[in-house]
């Protein structure tokens, strides 16, 4: 049996199989693992050679005996090394012959796909690309509210009252349903406020609309299934419904919101609706009474489901909140969505689901499948802001700077474009949304403005289909009136070239 040669120290200057850096802030026993390791992934040591003795490596490293043992014992427990009573510490037998690839190639393999299998389902997804918004906000961010107005210390205090009276209980499992005090006060809300049929028992808390989009799919559809979006419509629900194996049919939308009988005529047998009938993204137009009557009577006669998203309506500027879609429906074919991201801050990352209660049992089921329950300690500082009073009277404050910042977009972009575009969407929420007249490609004027940071949305990204408009989705939430002018002005010049 060969024996392998002892370790010298890197120190000493000589080439070595195991190496030390006594001056390296990690640990000597990591060291020594890493190095052992590595050698063994890469089959430089054979399966079943002989390694030094603790003692004989320590004396030509010049280090301690005790890591070494302690890199022993986790090359043993990890199962790269075996120890025989009697005869030594041996590379163990275990690690496969022939690796189907060096773990430095895995992910070249996985870029190409060559030899990796993945579903086809996610196969389907876009490529992910991290948002260029991540790190920096900019003027017209869509989606982002005014982080800088809301009530920071107000919000401290409760974090720190709830933590203060922490019981044990509520560090073990809660329901997939989520905390029954949040429920309740959302419950209350949604009743007086925006005219839902709904109690506690019915109300899932998630982690935000996505997830309740995403749970709401697995529970109603099967792959396959054949399912109306708005056109031009929510990016994000598009990747949903990819994501199970469905198939979007895009139905346009137009001042009234979706036109049901353009998606009966395109698929009347849909197996459900996906909509945002109080301020429908990106458009932001509002669905008319008849509109909805006609969806629900649809969605009896077929058997279909609808899903509605209700993800910024607090904020109306003309008039009253408009009453929901669910608060219509009496057959129990709406599931409503709902979330504080909009209204609060976006990594609170708590939303809701109003779900008929024929299906709570397998909502839950479903929900418990995927993470057990949501975390406790954000439902609960939540709840005490709502029962508080502090979320109805952060709405009307917010309500009040965001209708100021509408108003001076609308005046800016009417005075610096003013035949050239139509403006849309500007009732209600965060955004508004300008359709260009002419021959510009919105994508490559955004990448422009993307360079001034200016954080505008193409809204051609908003098709399923072909664009049938080019024009920008302009965010007002997190762009103080202040800066709106100069960035209407950059706007102008990155769109002249």
């Amino acid at each position: 049996m060969t024996i392998l040669v002892p370790a010298k120290s890197v120190l000493r200057g000589i080439s070595t199989l195991v190496t030390v850096d006594k001056q390296s802030s990690t640990p000597l026993y990591r060291q020594i693992y890493d190095s052992y390791r590595a050698r063994i992934l890469s089959r430089e040591l054979p399966a079943g050679q002989l390694v030094p003795s603790s003692r004989e490596l320590a004396r030509e490293l010049r280090v301690s005996r005790l890591p070494v043992l302690n890199a022993y014992a986790q090359l043993v427990a990890e199962g790269y090394f075996e120890s025989r009573v009697g005869s030594g510490t041996f590379v163990a037998h275990l690690i496969p012959k022939s690796p189907t690839a060096p773990l430095s190639a895995v992910v070249v393999a996985g870029a190409s796909r060559q030899g990796r299998s993945i579903s086809a389902l996610a196969a389907a997804l876009p490529t992910y690309e991290a948002p260029y918004w991540a790190d920096n906000l900019g003027p017209f961010q869509v989606g982002q509210p005014a982080i800088d107005e809301f009530p920071l210390q107000l919000w401290s205090r409760l974090v720190s009252r709830c933590s203060r009276h922490l019981q044990s209980s509520a560090l073990r499992y809660g329901s997939p349903m989520g905390l029954a005090e949040l429920r309740d006060a959302i419950a209350n809300y949604l009743r007086t406020s925006r005219g839902l049929r709904c109690e506690a028992g019915q109300i899932m808390i998630v982690s935000g609309s996505q997830q309740a989009l995403d749970i709401s799919t697995r529970v109603l559809l099967n792959s396959g299934a054949r399912v109306w979006v708005e056109e031009p419509g929510y990016w994000l629900v598009h990747h949903v419904l990819t994501g199970a194996g469905c198939r979007a049919i895009p139905v346009p939308v137009d001042t009234d919101g979706i036109n049901v009988e353009a998606g009966i005529k395109l698929c009347r047998a849909a197996r459900a609706a996906f909509v945002a009938p109080s301020h429908q993204f990106p458009l932001g137009v509002t669905m008319s009474a008849s509109r909805r009557l006609q969806l629900l009577n649809w969605a009896h006669s077929v058997g279909a489901w609808i899903v509605e998203d209700d993800y910024d309506s607090e904020y109306r500027y003309d008039s009253m909140p408009i009453a929901s879609l669910q608060g219509l429906d009496d057959n129990a074919r709406v599931i409503y969505i709902g979330t504080f991201s909009k209204v609060l801050f976006p990594s609170l990352r708590i939303g809701y689901v109003v779900i008929p209660t024929d299906l709570v049992e397998r909502f839950a089921a479903l929900r418990q499948s995927m993470d057990m329950c949501p975390s406790a300690e954000n439902q609960r500082v939540v709840a005490e802001f709502i029962r508080g009073g502090h979320f109805a009277r952060h709405i009307r404050r917010m309500r009040i700077i965001y209708a100021d910042r509408r108003r001076v977009l609308i005046e800016e972009l009417e005075r610096a474009f003013g035949d050239l575009c139509t403006i849309v969407g500007t009732e209600a929420g965060m955004h508004t949304t300008i359709v260009m007249r002419g021959s510009l490609k919105d994508q490559d004027i955004a990448v422009k403005a993307m360079q001034r940071k200016l954080l505008v949305s193409p809204l051609s990204l908003a098709y399923l289909g072909s664009a049938s408009h080019q024009g920008f989705v302009l965010g007002f939430g997190n762009t103080q009136a202040a800066q709106i002018p100069e960035g209407v002005r950059l706007l102008k010049e990155c769109l002249a070239g």
